[in-house]
């Protein structure tokens, strides 16, 4: 297996991808690791990081975060983004990771690598964290801010696929994100989309509001891409308000300290299951290769993580499922 990083992704680039990518060519000794950044700024990095499945791959072009997506994907062909989804769509690698510009792999996704027959859009699809311990894949999250029906139909299909392949999920409920649960309620994006989705053979639980999401009630939740960006965000930030929050109380005086001493433990491993950087990327499922999107603040074990999730995606072959699995819809 081969996998492909941008080098120069993300808040915490290079540095971090170097060291995330090297652990996990040390990890799994059959994968080779190939980082994707210019050799000037790459090589002083890697000297001391000497493997035979970890390479580096020269470009003399990345995409920075503020640059405009399909402009710059245009104008930079020898960037780090646009070579990783070319190489994925010829095959010279199994897939690609960047914690790079969002907007700029959505487009090197659509016209370097290509989208799967019968779907419309891609979907950025992260596994958001819930109170079961069970993690929730949310679709989509940003890559399609304005879909039609058919696209959360498309969703929820490709879910339903990935959590069961790649989170193990047994027969995963699919929920659609709605502002409650009775089927009649939303707008005429939601309405249509409920009974298209009815049609699936998916395990659909129906309407899910955003208060009950993290309470476990779906495996799968498919929203709009607009929708689920706010849901993402809002989460992320009242996660990191409560925290804060706690740190301020919990450091307040000697007898809150002494209590904090006590439940360590219990909020160390809250803060791990909540923690992005235990669930890798999200993949940009619906394109022909698997590229996968890591959190803009990885850090070295967000990126271990975010290679073997690819690793995962590559070996259940989540992309022929999911081509396998339309045509049959479609003949349905």
């Amino acid at each position: 297996m081969r996998i492909a990083l941008d080098a120069m992704g993300g808040d915490h680039a290079p540095e971090a991808v170097a060291e995330g990518a090297f652990q996990a060519a040390r990890e799994w000794p059959d994968t080779e690791i190939v980082l994707l950044g210019p050799e000037g700024t790459m090589n002083p990095l890697l000297k001391e990081r000497v493997l035979p499945n970890f390479t580096l791959q020269g470009v003399s072009e990345w995409i920075e975060a503020g640059e405009e997506p399909v402009k710059a994907v245009r104008r930079k062909k020898n960037s780090s983004i646009v070579v990783g989804c070319r190489m994925v769509r010829e095959c010279q690698t199994d897939a690609f990771i960047s914690a790079g510009n969002t907007g700029a792999l959505m487009a090197a996704g659509l016209f370097g690598t290509g989208r799967l027959k019968g779907i419309d859009r891609p979907a950025l699809s992260p596994v958001f964290p819930t109170m079961t311990g069970k993690g929730m894949l949310v679709l989509d999250v940003g890559a399609n801010p304005e879909a039609r029906p058919e696209h959360l139909e498309q969703y929820a299909l490709m879910g339903s696929i990935v959590a069961e392949k790649v989170l193990g999920y047994e027969n995963p409920r699919v929920g659609l994100l709605n502002i409650g649960t009775e089927e009649g309620k939303g707008t005429a994006l939601t309405k249509e989309a409920f009974g298209l989705i009815e049609g699936l053979p998916v395990h659909f639980v129906g309407n899910v509001e955003a208060r009950d999401a993290l309470y476990g009630v779906c495996d799968v939740l498919v929203c709009d891409g607009f929708s689920g960006n706010i849901l993402l965000k809002n989460t992320e930030g009242v996660a990191k308000a409560i925290f804060d929050r706690l740190k301020q109380e919990l450091t307040r005086t000697p007898f809150h300290k002494l209590a904090a001493a006590v439940l360590k433990s219990g909020l160390k491993r809250f803060a791990a299951e909540i923690d992005y950087k235990e669930h890798g990327g999200a993949p940009l499922l619906g394109l022909k290769g698997p590229v996968i999107k890591a959190h803009g603040s990885s850090d070295a074990r967000a990126v271990y993580n975010a290679v073997r999730q690819a690793r995962l995606f590559v070996e259940q072959g989540v992309i022929s499922q999911i081509s396998e699995q339309l045509k049959r819809v479609e003949r349905g």
